[in-house]
């Protein structure tokens, strides 16, 4: 799986670059949704071809519900060992990390209220937080487990990377990994501007 991501990044790498004329760079992102929404119907249908799924989902236990949780704070403490060893400020590097792997929003909201420049950081982080997510994913669901899987896609276990966890876990982690992203995703418009928020009042 990993190599089969690897080669199709570096493909369309190769294409972007020596192939593909500008005129279709606007076809790309149409084409992107209708992709996803495919990969996306996939594993509803095969969630719906489980007959045990309600009792499954019954079964969770109530700790999973804290899993978006963790997963925010690793995300911002992890932010924030990393900046220290670039010397950036706890508040500059807790404010890249809560964009939990939602580079679009988040990068937006920081470049409109905060500062250009820790935006473009913000959106080039994210970024590769969803490359290394699809990368990491099937070796960490394989080799530690189902469930620390869900981590690295953040927010985009809601969409982008949930195929990917549905095609290296099981049917459960499909579920925490799509719960998980849909409540960091919720939580990027609120956690982001409340740092912002705190930032300016410490100016």
């Amino acid at each position: 799986m990993t190599l089969r991501i690897l080669s199709s990044l570096a493909l369309g790498i190769l294409a972007g670059l020596f192939l593909l004329p500008q005129s279709i760079i606007g076809l790309i992102g149409p084409v992107a949704d209708i992709s996803l929404a495919i990969l996306l119907f996939t594993v509803g249908f095969e969630l719906g071809q489980d007959a045990k799924l309600g009792q499954k989902i019954r079964d969770l236990p109530k700790v999973y519900l804290t899993v978006p949780f963790l997963i925010a704070i690793g995300s911002i403490v992890g932010s924030i060992i990393a900046g220290a060893a670039i010397r950036m400020s706890i508040g500059d590097a807790s404010l890249v990390g809560a964009g939990f792997g939602w580079y679009s929003l988040s990068a937006v909201i920081i470049t409109q209220n905060y500062d250009v420049t820790l935006g473009a950081l913000a959106l080039l982080t994210n970024v590769f937080r969803e490359v290394l997510a699809m990368l990491l994913i099937p070796t960490i669901a394989k080799r530690i487990g189902f469930l620390p899987a869900v981590a690295p896609g953040g927010a985009t276990t809601m969409d982008v990377t949930l195929p990917l966890v549905a095609q290296n876990t099981d049917a459960q982690t499909t579920l925490i990994a799509f719960y998980s992203g849909t409540v960091l995703s919720t939580l990027v418009p609120i956690v982001v501007p409340l740092i912002i928020a705190l930032l300016q009042r410490l100016a």
